[in-house]
């Protein structure tokens, strides 16, 4: 990892954190018909990240706060709610983007606009200038909002690469003025990157997102991509293609990337519609893999055995997230890491 000070980088998901974002979900939210079985996700997730670190929970105003604890059983020390509206809660793709500039964290706020003007965002695209409005923040919030990206579109090694898609990147209603070039320069501009590594084709069943890169493929240590294989060796669609768009990568030394291919998981049906299911949403914590799983034992199984060969000091806790590809995300689409200085401790806000 780069060390020199004078350099702007993009810290890796995998280095240590002050804690991890995530909003609660509520009543005006589209998870307003399944809030019960949501929320049981959503504690399994928090208890799950609280054994290793600290959660800040973002919580609809008139939410009673000592209630929810209580119901829930959340750790007071660990976690932190915080009232904030939210449209809904997708912190992967609203909270901001942390780089270092200079040996300071700084904390990139972009524009969301609803994956592409799909959703509203009303709300959503004021929550990194509500916390700082709360004084949550340990390091100064940039204001990005010239540019749409959303967290879940881009992965860092932390060391000078940075992977995406083009299908996200490249859509009309995001920057849709810019050109690959123009998108590739502001990248390497704003996040210190020596190289944007172009994934062109992939993309999942019921995924609406433009393919976000953390839904197929994922940066780990020791120059290593993981990413979802095609269902069946004779399959030769998107996932087929993309491993071939994988396989021509290089490294900043030249030399072609470590792959660990997961497995896809067979078709989740919900009103005659397949639902994102992916092994490539996880968390990486300093400590742990949280792992989402759907119920399929053999798959659900390999894919754990398979992220402790890139992470073998990690363990892997698999956590059933079924109740979130009812609204097209997973694991952690829901979450958002937020590396050491950039949140204050808690008892400070």
């Amino acid at each position: 990892m780069m060390t020199d000070k004078n350099v702007t980088r993009f810290p890796a998901e995998w280095e240590e954190h002050d804690c991890v974002l995530l909003a609660w979900p509520h009543e005006e939210s589209d998870w307003n018909y399944m809030l019960d079985e949501v929320r049981d996700c959503y504690t399994e997730i928090i208890k799950a990240i609280c054994e290793d670190e600290r959660v800040l929970l973002l919580v609809p105003p008139h939410l009673d706060v000592a209630r929810l604890v209580a119901e829930r059983g959340f750790d007071p020390e660990r976690v932190k709610l915080l009232p904030v509206t939210t449209n809904d809660t997708w912190a992967r793709d609203f909270g901001p983007l942390t780089i270092e500039r200079d040996g300071h964290k700084e904390l990139l706020d972009f524009k969301f606009n609803g994956w592409g003007l799909k959703f509203a965002a009303c709300h959503d695209n004021l929550i990194n200038r509500a916390l700082d409005a709360a004084g949550a923040f340990g390091s100064p919030l940039v204001n990005r909002l010239n540019f749409v990206l959303e967290g879940g579109s881009v992965e860092s090694d932390g060391n000078g690469t940075l992977m995406t898609t083009s299908e996200c990147l490249m859509s009309p209603n995001r920057n849709g003025q810019c050109s690959r070039e123009d998108i590739e320069d502001f990248l390497k501009m704003q996040f210190g990157v020596k190289q944007v590594l172009w994934i062109d084709h992939g993309g999942i069943a019921g995924d609406d997102t433009d393919s976000h890169v953390d839904t197929l493929a994922r940066l780990a240590p020791n120059d290593t991509i993981i990413y979802v294989g095609p269902k069946d060796d004779g399959d030769t669609g998107n996932l087929a293609m993309m491993r071939e768009d994988i396989k021509r990568f290089r490294t900043l030394d030249g030399l072609p990337y470590n792959l660990i291919e997961l497995p896809m998981p067979d078709d989740i049906v919900e009103d005659g519609e397949i639902l994102p299911a992916t092994y490539a949403n996880f968390l990486i914590t300093p400590r742990s893999i949280l792992l989402p799983v759907y119920n399929q034992p053999r798959k659900d199984t390999l894919a754990a055995q398979l992220l402790k060969i890139a992470f073998p000091d990690h363990e892997v806790k698999p956590i059933d997230c079924r109740a979130l590809i009812k609204q097209h995300g997973s694991l952690h689409c829901v979450t958002m890491q937020m590396p050491t200085g950039t949140v204050k401790p808690f008892d400070k806000f």
